[in-house]
């Protein structure tokens, strides 16, 4: 869709889950840019997270977190149809220098208050930006493991997620961090980002601070296992509507083991007297400037493609990281 066709034809394109497994291209209504503030943003970019969108993309998102789970600029209600996602980057129409993140679905254009824009810190490629929303994530973890110099950490689950907390707790003073995966090719990466790598039965045991992160019952009977007596284990997946099994058991108690949930919806009580949303917003943004975190996009998909790609990019077999959407 051609830049003045937006502003002509107030109609733009979003990416819609209809039903299980199924997508389709959609028109997404915009008014003239102009009033009350509004302005009008070509996409350049997007991200899509596999965890979570896999989840919407089956159906999977549980009724009782229908309205947690609701993006701030969602088209549609879960279960279908939906226009869903949350990190997007994209510039003013007619402006092309500067720009902007927001938590928008995949969409060729949207039309927003100037106040859910966030301007992309000079040096920030706008491809590498569309992590900005996991890096919020991974941040909002770390600070929940309280993870400190010196600390011996794991990390199970060597997706995306994963990585970029091995990635910001690595950066800490002394720690050692490992990452936990059965995927021997994660290996190369890890080191890249300043962790250590080992498959689940080579896994470092005994450790300060283990945060899961693959969204499996195995995953997460490893990250306790892992966990030294009164250690933080750091349950950062989201199942949906699964209930999985979780092996409290054996050592559990005599070791005195605290499990303890992250989830990005409130800043980490750590933080929260201090830190606002769009404060934690523009950190995340900043430790993105290291290109270090490029190694984690290992995909490309042009927007018009997308519905025909996007069941294999969300396959849980999938080969690959972080997909990058095109719209330019």
């Amino acid at each position: 869709m051609r830049e003045e066709a937006v502003i002509g034809g107030a109609q733009a394109s979003c990416l819609t889950y209809v039903a299980p497994g199924q997508v389709e291209l959609r028109p997404a209504p915009l008014r003239l840019g102009g009033v009350d503030d509004l302005v009008v943003l070509q996409a350049q970019h997007s991200g899509i997270s596999r965890g979570t969108e896999r989840l919407v993309f089956n159906g999977k998102v549980p009724p009782s977190e229908h309205e947690r789970m609701r993006g701030p600029f969602q088209h549609g209600d879960f279960p279908f149809p939906v226009g869903y996602g949350y990190s997007w980057v994209g510039h003013i129409v007619g402006d092309g220098a500067q720009s902007y993140f927001g938590l928008f679905p995949h969409q060729d254009h949207v039309e927003v208050p100037r106040e859910a824009l966030t301007a992309l810190p000079e040096g920030l490629d706008p491809r590498r930006a569309v992590l900005t929303a996991n890096m919020e994530t991974a941040l909002n973890i770390a600070w929940d493991s309280g993870a400190g110099p010196g600390d011996r950490i794991s990390v199970v689950g060597g997706g995306v997620l994963g990585l970029l907390v091995a990635g910001v707790v690595s950066d800490i003073a002394g720690t050692d961090v490992e990452i936990v995966d059965i995927d021997g090719a994660r290996e190369t990466v890890a080191g890249a980002l300043g962790a250590g790598f080992a498959t689940p039965d080579r896994a470092a045991a005994d450790r300060d601070v283990v945060i899961h992160t693959s969204a499996s019952e195995a995953g997460l009977a490893t990250a306790l296992s892992l966990a030294g007596t009164e250690a933080t284990v750091v349950e950062a997946s989201w199942f949906g509507a699964a209930t999985p099994s979780v092996p409290l058991g054996g050592a559990f108690h005599s070791r005195r083991l605290v499990l303890k949930s992250s989830q990005v919806g409130m800043v980490s009580p750590s933080r929260r007297v201090r830190w606002t949303y769009q404060r934690r917003l523009k950190m995340a943004m900043r430790l993105l400037l290291d290109d270090k975190y490029d190694r984690l996009i290992t995909g490309d998909v042009a927007f018009v493609d997308l519905p025909y790609r996007i069941g294999d990019i969300l396959d849980p077999k999938a080969d690959g990281l972080a997909t990058a959407v095109s719209y330019l």
